[in-house]
This record gives C-alpha cells, sequence and structure tokens, in this order.
C-alpha cells in the first residue's frame, strides 16, 4: 500500500514512522509513506498556503492552489486513490472504516491548519472526511497518523500473528476480553482458573462472555449490530438490568 501525507510538519510523522508496526511495516514491503509538504508547491512569492475568507471572520482558510497541485503530483500515472480529508466534520472514525481502507492500494491523507479549508478542495479533490473524535485539534497530523496505524496493522503479514487483527476490540463488534499472563499468582492476586485449566472449549467460552459483559456494561451502543445468540441476549438484558 502506498500513503501519501499532505501536511505542512512532515517532520511529526518522523517518530510514528520509524517505529513499531508501522516500522515492520515498511521493512516488509506492505507500506510505503511518503511526506509531502504542500507548502514546496505554492506558486507565490512568500510561499503562503493560506488567505483570508471571503466574507469576513476569524482565521485563514487553507488556499486551493498548493493542495490541488500536490494531489495532481502524488496521482500522476496512478489508479484513482482513496483521498482523505481529516476534519472535525467527516463521519466518526471505526473499525469497519479502518477494514474499508485497508484494501485500497493508494491513499492520500490532506493534513489541514488554521480555520478551515476552501471548500473546492473538498468538493473536488476529497472522496472520504474522517473525523476521530467530537474535538478539535491543532491541525490533521495527529488524526492521520491514528487512522494510517489502524489501516497499516491490518494488512497482510504486518501483525505477524494472523489472528491478532481479528481479535481485536471492534473487530467482532465487541469489546475485547481480558488478558493475563504469567506469574499466576502475583501479589495474592489470582489469574482467572479456566485460564490455566488447559481445557480450550472453556477459555474460549469465558472468553466471549467476558467480552459480552465488557461491552455490555461499557460500551452497549455496540451491541446494536453486533452479531449475538438469544441466549447471549437475554444475558445482556438480565446484565444491564442488574
Amino acid at each position: 500500500m502506498k500513503i501519501d501525507i499532505l501536511t505542512l510538519f512532515p517532520e511529526m510523522f518522523e517518530g510514528v514512522l520509524n517505529h513499531s508496526i508501522l516500522k515492520r511495516a515498511q521493512e516488509l514491503g506492505a507500506f510505503q509513506p511518503n511526506l509531502v509538504n504542500f507548502r514546496e508547491f505554492t506558486t507565490n512569492k512568500h510561499k503562503k498556503v493560506d488567505d483570508y475568507p471571503y466574507g469576513g471572520g476569524a482565521g485563514m482558510v487553507l488556499a486551493p492552489q498548493p493542495i490541488f497541485d500536490a494531489i495532481e503530483h502524488v496521482t500522476e500515472g496512478s489508479a484513482k486513490p482513496r483521498v482523505i480529508l481529516m476534519c472535525p466534520q467527516g463521519e466518526p472514525y471505526n473499525q469497519k472504516k479502518a477494514e474499508e481502507l485497508a484494501k485500497e492500494e493508494h491513499l492520500i491523507f490532506i493534513c489541514g491548519h488554521y480555520e478551515g479549508y476552501d471548500e473546492r478542495i473538498r468538493e473536488n479533490l476529497v472522496t472520504d472526511e474522517i473525523s476521530i473524535g467530537d474535538y478539535v485539534l491543532t491541525g490533521g497530523e495527529i488524526g492521520a497518523m491514528a487512522v494510517m496505524d489502524s489501516v497499516v496493522r491490518l494488512l497482510p503479514d504486518v501483525l505477524g500473528n494472523a489472528s491478532s487483527a481479528p481479535e481485536d476490540s471492534f473487530s467482532t463488534g465487541l469489546l475485547e476480553h481480558p488478558h493475563y499472563t504469567r506469574p499466576a499468582d502475583f501479589r495474592g492476586m489470582q489469574v482467572p482458573e479456566v485460564l490455566t485449566s488447559g481445557d480450550h472449549g472453556k477459555i474460549e467460552a469465558w472468553r466471549r462472555e467476558q467480552s459480552l459483559y465488557r461491552t455490555a456494561t461499557r460500551r452497549p451502543d455496540l451491541l446494536s449490530d453486533a452479531e449475538l445468540s438469544d441466549k447471549e441476549r437475554d444475558q445482556v438484558k438480565k446484565w444491564q438490568k442488574d
């Protein structure tokens, strides 16, 4: 997968791209990042990428010319990429969207700053508008990092263990079950006996129940889309009543 990142602050991505899963993905050849400072595409004397908004108002607006030219540069000879605008007005980001984007060959992120974007960028270049939450960040870089990480870890062989991604929270529609490791007794706090029993059937049943309980008590909104048996739905109702 190729990912182009249009940003005024490419140095912000250096640490993220050179560590952990994103570094591993590059070493495996699964992921090719390209940082593009769209200020380099300005045609004005002072390299300005923003200007005052028509009609007045506070703040500055990103001008269309540098971003249009930068997009045209990175898409030259390329099939149609997904162009993602990081924006608080975008659709709320979730695991389903990450899985959708992980199937693409080419993604482009536009990381904005200032008061907003010239609307012609949104109308003519962008295929997806994404928000990582109902709050405002200084720029789109942190959001782009989060989305990029969540997508790249889904690419084949990146995590090493093929079952890791499908078992993550949200991938099944439920939050993930609790995890434990050695020692079995830590300061008098015991690992649940079922996990040391060696009975894989009971272990899977326990994990499913714990996952369901966590979702029902912490994120009940997720249950509307989860695939549950009639018995599980009855159990959820009991927990919620209690």
